[in-house]
């Protein structure tokens, strides 16, 4: 099996999956067709859309929105970001595993099998021998996971309530539109305070807090994105670097891509 990867998505999810695979010797590059919506933006490398260029964990993501800039990127050592419709990146090279971590929890992952010699899904969604190959739990409750048979687990119902906050904790853009960002991520804010609006809408803390994501200024989004997330732990909660439950993913698709390489 060949040693490059196609990651489709920026998030943090996919940045730390990009990570590992980096450190056990795979080449691997990110895609996004648009934008990206990311909030946990110091936690991936997503801003390398938007500036060209973001770091993670010592490694480096530069954007790439022509596919000769591929073995370029890799021969200097760093990850490229394919800013490019998925059918032109998945042309651009002879992937050997392509990772779907774009975590759409709403809709289903599309028939991807025979795309590459291996697609790995994860998250609500992922059918074995339907529209991934094998799959990998990104659930609290099977987190890591991997499954080769089957279906992963449902979407849940709510996220991991953190002092007492749960979905409060995250902010959703009430109507379609530009974003306009009105606060910083490690910015701390009260009750009321304004940390994104679309048009005339205002996107409001729920509680007192600190910003830990915040979607990109200026990136087009859809009435129902996940934009901002407060967290009620100022001064404690892990704002930059792979966090623990990106890394138990990331550990997962390395190791079954890695079994698969031996």
């Amino acid at each position: 099996m060949g040693t490059e990867i196609l990651i489709r998505g920026t998030g943090e999810i996919a940045s730390a999956i990009a990570c590992h695979l980096v450190w056990s010797g795979f080449q691997v590059a990110l895609q996004s067709s648009k934008p990206p919506i990311a909030i946990r933006r110091r936690m991936a490398f997503s801003d390398a859309y938007f500036h060209g260029e973001a770091e993670l964990e010592g490694l480096r993501a530069r954007k790439a929105a022509d596919p000769q800039a591929i073995a370029v990127a890799w021969q200097e050592g760093e990850i490229p970001l394919l800013a490019m419709e998925f059918s032109t990146a998945l042309a651009a090279w002879p992937w050997a595993v392509l990772v779907d971590a774009r975590m759409n929890k709403q809709q289903a992952p599309e028939p991807q099998i025979g795309l590459a010699p291996l697609v790995i899904g994860m998250g609500p969604g992922c059918r074995i021998g339907l529209n991934v190959d094998v799959a990998v739990e990104t659930s609290w409750d099977r987190l890591g996971e991997v499954v080769r048979s089957g279906s992963t687990l449902p979407l849940a119902g709510e996220p991991r309530a953190v002092l007492g906050q749960a979905r409060s904790r995250f902010r959703y853009a009430p109507i379609a539109g530009l974003l306009r960002a009105e606060a910083e991520i490690g910015q701390r804010v009260r009750q009321g305070d304004v940390v994104a609006c679309i048009g005339d809408a205002l996107v409001e803390a729920l509680f007192d807090g600190i910003v830990r994501g915040l979607t990109h200024d200026g990136v087009p989004v859809e009435q129902g994105n996940k934009i901002a997330e407060i967290d009620p732990r100022p001064g404690e909660v892990k704002l930059a670097g792979i966090d623990k439950r990106p890394r138990h993913i990331a550990e997962a698709v390395e190791a079954i891509v890695s079994a698969r390489r031996r």
